[in-house]
């Protein structure tokens, strides 16, 4: 990581955050907005939607459709691996961006944010990712005459609540199990930290 690098990165205009259900982004049901400031300055980087329970419940509907459509729940392990392995790839072919973008959002120092946030957040999902293939069942002890067969399966849309402090570390360490197991997810970050 070098200075100009950060330099040329902390100074970028950011747009304005909408929220992204149902693979649109899209504005409050509202209409409200919430500043997303800097606290190592106190300047305001952008607006983001403010979320309300309108927002919550049609991301809710989304993420049942989608785990219900098997587009997600019942591919191939293989391939949701593969995907999982491509967020990987994303995250870290962006690390530096998102390193400082989280510093500008949460106040992180650099060098921990390096670290910690997309560093951390790509293996996590490699980890998972790995694990997407060997997620086994099991044959129970039964009586000779019986079969028991323990089969896991998602259990459907999993709510995924993300503290200010490592938003995108943290987002990863709950994004990336759910995602393996085949769930469908609904993200909430704090508003106080939510850009990366």
């Amino acid at each position: 990581m070098k200075q100009e690098q950060i330099d040329a990165l902390r100074h970028l205009p950011i747009p304005d955050q909408g929220l992204l259900i149902d693979g649109q982004w899209a504005a409050a049901a509202s209409g409200l907005t919430l500043p997303v400031v800097s606290p190592i300055d106190g300047q305001k980087l952008c607006s983001m939607a403010a979320a309300g329970q309108a927002d919550a419940d049609r991301a809710v509907r989304a993420a049942r459709r989608s785990f219900e459509s098997g587009v997600w729940s019942r591919m191939a392990p293989a391939e949701r691996k593969r995907i999982m392995h491509r967020i990987a790839d994303a995250i870290e072919a962006h690390h530096a961006e998102l390193a400082v973008l989280g510093v500008r959002d949460n106040g992180t120092e650099i060098s921990m944010a390096w670290k910690a946030e997309p560093g951390s957040a790509a293996g996590t999902f490699r980890y998972y990712a790995e694990c997407v293939d060997k997620i086994n069942g099991e044959i129970a002890p039964t009586p000779h005459n019986v079969m028991g067969l323990v089969h896991r399966e998602a259990v459907g849309v999993v709510g995924v609540i993300v503290p200010w402090n490592f938003p995108l570390m943290i987002a990863a360490w709950k994004l990336a199990p759910a995602l393996a197991a085949g769930n469908s997810v609904v993200l909430k970050p704090a508003e106080d930290a939510s850009l990366s």
